[in-house]
């Protein structure tokens, strides 16, 4: 067998010399931190996991939150067979190898095999193609881990097959909690080298590390390094956020007294944005850049808000917000910085609509409850004799045979005739969009004789 595949159970050695974020990974679900919404008692998950019923599935999420730890912890509660793979490293052989495993299992000691796939976004068409009759028979329960959304890299096939369960970021008491594990654990942890964080020191840890778990056991592991010593009696030594700046070499946020942390002042940028205070927005950008804050997450955020808050008001800003996000890449700091406060001021100044965002959020809904409603067949193509013999494309009106290029035809499905979803605003481009969409709709519904009549 492939050194890319291995029996977890049979990796016990060494842990002494694993990372310390790979010792601190619980070993049991009770011991799991965060995601309670999803592995918390009573959950689906856990009762599947406690009464050995597994399925197949996918789970979803940024890196750090426990995806491979929650695979493993499912391992070594479950009688299953436990297989890790690496989508990085292995291909269609290795595949095929693991399933022909999983037969002889199945067939010689009746025992299940799970097949844990990490970074299975990784995988090709054909790669995830091969899993499919295995998945499908049940001779492997496959477990994909991915920080991609599975919508755009999982085939549907394979989707249609396993449960997409989705992970979140962990929460700062979260990170918190799992730090102070390490701490304090004289096993797998740090508590032989007496070192401990003093609360601002803590605080600026579980801020670095924005969620990830991993990031701030890791980061705890180079400031211990420096700190380790051969004398386990020696006095304990406490850290502040100071020092802990200087041995990571990063500038922490700012707060003020009452402790104002990363997402109260990428809030407060946000909300000087929507309500169109140029000033207030200037303001929390330059706290943000300040504090050391990546630019291109809030470059992120604002290529967000160029689309959830401006909308078709001003479609230019969701231009001069990626513009802005190239510029910065193009120079960097602190050069580039001026490009993020051009679009944070076009973006405060710009008109604003969340009409584009609530029609989004509208159609989605009405997506999820109406289910998978068939294509009218006036609009389908009809490429072939027995498509056009079944009705395709029959009675379709082509726009451009109008003078207006508008043409009294429903283009939803039956089930949602007359829906509108998307409703502009009189406010900037979107009062324009509006009048014409009114104009359109007199035109469709005989309103108006004249057919050459212009809308503006």
């Amino acid at each position: 067998m492939s050194g890319d595949l291995f029996d977890h159970a049979a990796d016990t050695g060494g842990d002494a010399l694993k990372p310390l974020a790979e010792r601190m990974r619980p070993q049991r679900l009770d011991a799991f931190v965060g995601q309670s919404e999803v592995v918390g008692e009573g959950t689906l998950l856990y009762r599947a996991i406690r009464e050995d019923r597994l399925f197949s599935m996918i789970l979803w999420g940024p890196p750090g939150c426990g995806k491979t730890t929650l695979a493993r912890i499912v391992a070594k509660e479950t009688r299953a067979r436990f297989i890790e793979f690496s989508a990085v490293l292995s291909g269609v052989r290795q595949i095929r190898a693991v399933i022909e495993e999983a037969r002889e299992e199945m067939r010689l000691r009746r025992r299940r095999t799970i097949l844990f796939v990490d970074e299975i976004h990784r995988f090709n068409k054909a790669q995830q193609d091969a899993f499919l009759p295995h998945v499908e028979s049940g001779r492997i329960l496959l477990i994909g881990s991915t920080t991609e959304n599975p919508s755009f890299e999982i085939i549907p096939a394979l989707m249609s097959r396993c449960r997409v369960i989705r992970l979140h970021r962990l929460t700062p008491e979260e990170i918190a909690e799992v730090l102070r594990r390490a701490l304090s654990d004289s096993e797998r942890g740090l508590a032989s080298i007496s070192l401990t964080l003093d609360e601002d020191a803590l605080l600026l840890l579980v801020q670095l590390s924005d969620g990830d778990a991993r990031a701030a056991l890791n980061a705890l592991e180079a400031v211990a390094a420096m700190y380790a010593t051969d004398n386990t009696a020696a006095a304990p030594v406490s850290l502040s956020a100071e020092t802990l700046q200087k041995v990571l070499q990063r500038k922490a946020l700012l707060h003020d007294k009452a402790g104002e942390s990363h997402f109260n002042l990428i809030s407060a940028l946000h909300k000087s944005l929507r309500d169109s205070d140029p000033d207030g927005a200037l303001y929390w950008l330059a706290r943000m850049l300040a504090a050391g804050e990546d630019p291109l997450y809030i470059l992120r955020r604002m290529v967000r808000f160029a689309s959830e808050d401006v909308g078709n008001a001003d479609p230019a800003a969701l231009r001069v917000a990626m513009d802005a996000t190239e510029a910065f890449r193009f120079l960097g700091p602190p050069e580039g910085e001026l490009a993020v406060a051009q679009a944070a001021l076009y973006l405060a100044t710009a008109p604003k609509s969340n009409s584009v965002y609530r029609a989004y959020d509208a159609v989605c809904r009405a997506v999820q409850t109406s289910g998978s409603l068939p294509v009218p067949l006036h609009l389908r193509n009809a490429p072939t004799r027995l498509m056009k013999a079944f009705g395709y494309g029959k009675g379709y009106q082509y726009a451009h045979d109008d003078p207006n290029a508008v043409v009294s035809q429903e283009h939803l499905p039956p089930e949602l005739k007359g829906r509108r979803f998307y409703r502009p605003t009189d406010r900037g481009y979107e009062k324009a969009v509006r009048r014409r969409l009114e104009f359109w709709s007199q035109l469709k519904h005989g309103a108006i004789d004249d057919k050459k009549q212009k809308p503006f």
